[in-house]
């Protein structure tokens, strides 16, 4: 029987992370046996297990320091690879899935060896839509977060196709795609052998790109599997959309991640970019750069006051 383990991360957000524990153990397993890495991020007020959630195939380890959606998920992805896991599927916490969703994750990787990452359709939680007005009762929480996604590399992007489009079967064929969101992917451990964790530069945002860039020049494909559904509560472990965090880390990180696979063309139109940011960017998009081009990755300058 092949071994998963889940991971995700904490960040003083207990309340989400013990939903998403309930949602992760209600799973049909078939095929594969499921154990769950919880990473405290040096949360102010640690994560800790209810007496009644705490089973052997439950783990729960502790940062010293946040060390970002990079750095938290490496820790336990080398956890879960020590204790002998097949797959890690990397899970936002701030998620609830359906029972059959990493069945049916599992079930399309181990039918095709080309796939090295499967993810899921994803639904904006009921109420998390970015404009919740447009939609009737009956389609919330039947509105596409992400439903597939590439790399638009003239703008230096990755897009989630569907976003905002209410599910009417549009995107039901499970297919190749050039970009899985981070948000969920199943992960084979023979990719994780080869192309190595999380870029520790980014800390968190293009981290998923980046690693999906990897994946794919090693020879692996990245697979939309539209059986398998989960919701997302969005942003909601960052402190919502828009914000200074997002403007700093998103402004940095596709800095990095252009210069490091983007065509010339774009790569210009990055530097050209920079430079505008510079002049009349917000406050933490002029940071994010500044930090760019003084190698500044990880934490970078975010933290400091």
């Amino acid at each position: 029987m092949k071994k998963i383990w889940a991971v995700t991360i904490n960040f003083n957000k207990s309340e989400v992370t013990s939903a998403w524990l309930t949602s992760m153990q209600e799973l049909k397993k078939e095929g594969f046996s499921l154990d769950i890495v919880i990473v405290d991020n040096a949360s102010q007020e640690p994560f800790r297990l209810p007496t009644k959630e705490k089973k052997e195939y439950i783990h729960v380890l502790y940062n010293k320091e946040n060390t970002g959606f990079t750095g938290g998920n490496n820790v336990g992805i080398e956890y879960a690879l020590v204790h002998g896991a097949d797959y890690v599927l990397v899970i936002n916490n701030d998620t609830t899935l359906d029972p059959h969703a990493v069945k049916n994750l599992f079930a399309l990787s181990e039918k095709n060896p080309a796939i090295g990452i499967a993810v899921p359709k994803i639904y904006f939680a009921k109420g998390y839509e970015f404009h919740k007005d447009r939609y009737n009762k009956d389609q919330l929480g039947k509105v596409f977060w992400y439903a597939g996604g590439h790399i638009d590399w003239a703008n230096v992007q990755s897009v989630h196709r569907g976003v905002d489009e209410v599910d009417k079967g549009q995107y039901d064929t499970p297919e190749k795609i050039d970009f899985g969101s981070g948000c969920c992917m199943l992960i084979k451990k023979e990719v994780l052998e080869k192309v190595g964790l999380f870029d520790d530069r980014g800390f968190m945002y293009y981290e998923d790109a980046l690693f999906c860039q990897k994946t794919k020049q090693a020879g692996y494909e990245i697979w939309y599997v539209p059986q398998a559904v989960i919701w997302h509560l969005n942003a909601a472990s960052s402190g919502g959309s828009g914000n200074a965090l997002q403007d700093y880390f998103l402004t940095r990180n596709q800095m990095l991640f252009g210069m490091a696979y983007a065509p010339l063309r774009s790569k210009l139109a990055l530097i050209r970019q920079s430079i505008r940011y510079l002049l009349f960017g917000r406050p933490m998009q002029k940071k994010g750069i500044q930090d760019f081009y003084l190698g500044r990755f990880g934490k970078g300058t975010y933290f400091e006051k």
